[in-house]
């Protein structure tokens, strides 16, 4: 008997992560500099760590709620009234999840049935795509472009939607192009959305990382929005707590207490530890934030530059912290580009193909890591390139 025909069909036909196998390699390797994982570079605030040490010291070791803490849910219902204008009762219409992707997750198996096609703009989160189909829904991707910087237009959307479309998926800024959406854009999209009566689950994990003094604009602040649509945010990018998981959903009642059961015979709850942690970023890191901001904007910067002196056709983007700079041009896949990359000067990017198919021809550059590292970086990647152009050899 083979174990492996006892796996479940719509779990074996997805295919591994695109970026798995190729930091699997990375990590393999010595003094790899990494413009490939998206993780700040910073140690969480120490302000923030305190509050953690400070729960264990007070033996905070227990369950919580399946929601979550209430003071907790009470500064996430505080921060998106002041952030975004946006109302939430912090009793019924706030869960505190594992990580954002956990609150995707639940919002993706509280909604599908199978056969219900959701749509998403694509390049996007490497995860999106098998989320849906792991939720037995059909994915249906559109393709952003870079002469639109990567932004989704409601024409594009509009050539997608059918009678089975039940979900529209959104990720600005996003990984992992950087795009943000105007909101005179956002204002088409929520038309269509009432019009087709899709509910929309929104991934801002990035809004707080925004650039040239842009103002970030959420769908779910856009009248009539609210009521059809599953906001989603955590502090792992904008407090540099990755290790913590800790995400959050805001929708009404009705879907958050669908996403409760999920979570609650999946997972239970979120660390109390975490959770407490979580608390003190909320209420007191603002300032924290605005420094790693500022910082990303002087490596984006920077790593744009670069780009754009190495021939490397590449937007500036106006959140999150990532590049998509253009290759093809080089006469090279983007996964032959990496892997030449990685081999033969050790610096690791991400192949663009990882964040759908029709990042082909692109890679992905991550600018969380310190400046210094990323001059190193691109000075390598300008060897690298000149060996390219010379007809070297790419890639042992």
């Amino acid at each position: 008997m083979s174990i492996s025909s006892h796996i479940a069909d719509h779990v074996r036909d997805i295919p591994k992560s695109g970026i798995r196998d190729f930091f699997e390699l990375v990590q393999s390797m010595k003094d790899v500099i990494s413009l490939g994982v998206g993780e700040p570079d910073f140690v969480t605030p120490w302000h923030i760590r305190e509050a953690a040490i400070f729960a264990l010291e007070k033996g905070r070791t227990t369950y919580t709620s399946n929601l979550g803490l209430p003071k907790l849910r009470q500064a996430v219902s505080k921060w998106t009234s002041e952030r975004f204008g946006v109302e939430y009762s912090p009793i019924t219409e706030v869960l505190i999840s594992v990580g954002a992707s956990e609150a995707i997750d639940l919002a993706l198996r509280a909604l599908l049935n199978p056969g219900d096609e959701v749509i998403y703009h694509e390049p996007c989160y490497v995860s999106y795509s098998p989320s849906i189909a792991l939720a037995y829904g059909v994915p249906v991707a559109v393709s952003t472009k870079p002469e639109d910087n990567f932004s989704l237009t409601a024409a594009s959307l509009a050539e997608k939607i059918t009678p089975r479309s039940k979900v529209l998926m959104l990720n600005f800024p996003t990984n992992p192009t950087g795009a943000t959406q105007t909101r005179e854009e956002l204002v088409k999209i929520a038309a269509l959305c009432e019009q087709h009566n899709l509910v929309v689950i929104t991934d801002e994990i990035y809004s707080e990382l925004t650039f040239d003094g842009a103002q970030h604009h959420s769908i779910v602040s856009l009248p009539g929005m609210r009521e059809r649509t599953i906001f989603i945010h955590g502090c792992s990018k904008s407090f540099a707590m990755t290790g913590f998981r800790i995400g959050y959903a805001c929708a009404p009642a009705a879907l958050i207490e669908a996403m409760m059961k999920v979570h609650q015979y999946a997972i239970m709850c979120a660390s109390i530890i975490a959770q407490e942690a979580a608390i003190e970023a909320l209420e007191n890191g603002a300032a924290s934030v605005k420094m790693m901001r500022d910082q990303y904007e002087l490596r984006r910067n920077f790593i744009v530059s670069r780009c754009h002196d190495l021939g490397l056709p590449c937007h500036s983007p106006k959140g999150s912290f990532y590049i998509f700079p253009r290759i093809d041009h080089l006469g090279i896949s983007s996964k032959d580009f990496s892997l030449g990359l990685l081999q033969t000067q050790n610096v690791a990017v991400v192949p663009g193909p990882a964040f759908g198919p029709s990042g082909e021809g692109f890679v992905r550059c991550c600018f969380a890591t310190n400046l210094d590292q990323i001059k190193i970086a691109m000075d390598r990647m300008e060897t690298f390139i000149g060996t390219l152009q010379t007809g070297g050899q790419v890639a042992a």
